[in-house]
């Protein structure tokens, strides 16, 4: 069942479901956002939503997802509904979506590419701490 804040934005916006369509307009999206095309490597896709008005897009998948993105070593996990509003090159309010770092998940709150620096991705917490990647750490694998 899709959470409240899901329902507040579908009237209006283009709803997609089964995985092999989410999968692909999700990766349009990102595409056309200027994000790189692997950051939401989920499986089991049953929904995707983007209301382009608000600018508000949301996932659903069956099951929680765990995914390690190799070139960087880094472990996220992805909750059945993943929700952000999005601009181009930053998601930003993300749920859903955590990352371990030492031996603690965190809430990951936004995601952007800076302007000055298109080679490098940086993820904010909820408790403020920010890190970089290289773009190309999430390609599609």
């Amino acid at each position: 069942m899709a959470s409240q804040t899901i329902e507040s934005f579908r009237e209006g916006a283009e709803v997609h479901r089964g995985d092999d369509l989410c999968k692909k307009k999700s990766i349009e999206l990102l595409e056309e956002l200027g994000l790189p095309k692997g950051l939401l490597p989920l499986e089991n896709v049953e929904e995707f939503g983007y209301n382009r008005a608000a600018g508000f897009m949301w996932l659903v998948q069956k099951k929680k997802k765990e995914h390690t993105f190799k070139k960087i070593k880094q472990t996220v996990s992805y909750a059945t509904e993943v929700t952000a509003f999005v601009e181009q090159r930053k998601m930003k309010k993300i749920t859903g979506v955590k990352t371990k770092e030492l031996l603690l998940w965190l809430s990951v709150v936004e995601v952007y590419i800076d302007d000055t620096s298109s080679e490098k991705i940086t993820f904010k917490t909820g408790t403020g701490l920010s890190d970089s990647f290289p773009v190309s750490a999430f390609e599609l694998e």
